[in-house]
């Protein structure tokens, strides 16, 4: 790997990712994500993409998809092309009508501290994709919460993210989200956008990205 020192300095970037619980390829990409933080200590904001409104509205062209049965072969592409854990079967077996259910949870997690936002984010993700739990179910959002409290008690409260989840402040803040993916025109998750504070210089990495192209797009954005 190559020696990208001037990452280091990474709190004169502003990371964003956008990003949704449903998606594989956001799941195949948190690698990468622990690795920036990590290793160069990157502060990442997490933005939900609001991937799956329903199955009703739910089109990708690119992909062929209008319908869960659909899914799964683009979940099993992922899991192929990126060597990930992301059990497709959920698309035949008990497939999420969904992702916004998951993305309020997130927010609601994101209540407590950024750091619960991420870890719970994390969870969803496992469950989805390796444990093959339907996140759209308001019982799997509340079992994630528990197990993260039991992970992490005095830090969590899963109380407290029963009483909030989809509270006015959480579908607020989801709403919020949306509005920025829209605004920054944001059509595939993953997407990263870097951001030096100083210069107001930035830079979009859409897809899959391994790292060393990341940490080259942090010191390009950085050195402009």
């Amino acid at each position: 790997m190559e020696a990208h020192t001037e990452v280091k300095n990474s709190t004169a970037l502003e990371v964003v990712c956008y990003t949704d619980p449903l998606c594989c390829w956001s799941w195949a990409f948190e690698p990468v994500l622990r690795q920036l933080k990590e290793e160069y200590h990157v502060s990442i904001r997490y933005c939900m993409g609001g991937m799956l409104s329903s199955w009703k509205h739910y089109h990708d062209a690119l992909q062929a998809v209008s319908r869960p049965l659909q899914m799964g072969p683009v979940w099993m592409q992922a899991r192929q092309m990126t060597g990930a854990v992301i059990d497709d079967k959920i698309w035949f077996r008990d497939p999420p009508a969904s992702s916004y259910p998951a993305c309020v949870a997130v927010k609601t997690a994101g209540l407590q501290s950024p750091e619960m936002e991420e870890k719970y984010l994390y969870l969803l993700w496992e469950a989805v994709m390796v444990k093959g739990k339907n996140i759209a179910k308001k019982e799997v959002l509340l079992d994630l919460a528990a197990a993260l409290e039991t992970g992490l008690p005095g830090s969590f409260s899963a109380d407290r993210f029963d009483i909030q989840l989809g509270c006015k402040a959480t579908v607020d803040a989801f709403r919020s989200d949306l509005q920025e993916v829209s605004y920054r025109r944001i059509e595939r998750f993953p997407s990263l956008l870097l951001t030096a504070r100083r210069t107001g210089q930035a830079l979009l990495l859409t897809g899959n990205r391994p790292i060393d192209e990341v940490l080259r797009g942090m010191e390009k954005v950085l050195n402009s």
